[in-house]
């Protein structure tokens, strides 16, 4: 059997295993799973614009794939929860934007996408969260 190998995010991850004791993302053989990342800096400061959030969130995504060894070309499934702009309705920020950097991010990969509106996420002020699950070098084949 493969064993799991933890990674943290240079950065932000490292405080994350430090003071909330997770790791960023797991690898087992090819596999790589990733925590929900959020649009935040390495002080886990937000954007005050969703959009920059959002990118911002689709950039800590590539970094942490990156510290497992795979990339947004890898990746076979997105989960993305999102706190809606008006209660019960995402708005055309968040599809817009989420579309805009799945094209940008992967190209012609389509993974499946699961996207879920929730009333809070886990910081003040956060309104994106994405996890991704990735097969290291699977879009090299």
């Amino acid at each position: 059997m493969t064993q799991p190998e933890f990674f943290a995010t240079p950065g932000y991850g490292d405080r994350q295993l430090k003071v909330m004791r997770y790791s960023q993302a797991v690898r087992v053989g090819d596999r790589v799973e990733i925590s929900g990342q959020g649009g935040w800096d390495d002080d886990l400061n937000f954007p005050e614009s969703l959009e920059e959030e959002i990118v911002k969130a689709f950039e800590n995504v590539e970094r942490t794939l990156a510290t497992a060894g795979a990339t947004w070309r890898d990746v076979i499934s997105v989960n993305s929860y999102h706190v809606p702009e008006t209660p019960g309705f995402l708005g055309e920020t968040h599809n817009r934007v989420m579309v805009e950097q799945f094209r940008e991010h992967m190209g012609d990969r389509a993974p499946i996408w699961t996207e879920i509106g929730v009333p809070a996420l886990g910081a003040p002020g956060m309104r994106v969260e994405i996890r991704v699950t990735a097969i290291a070098g699977s879009s090299r084949v």
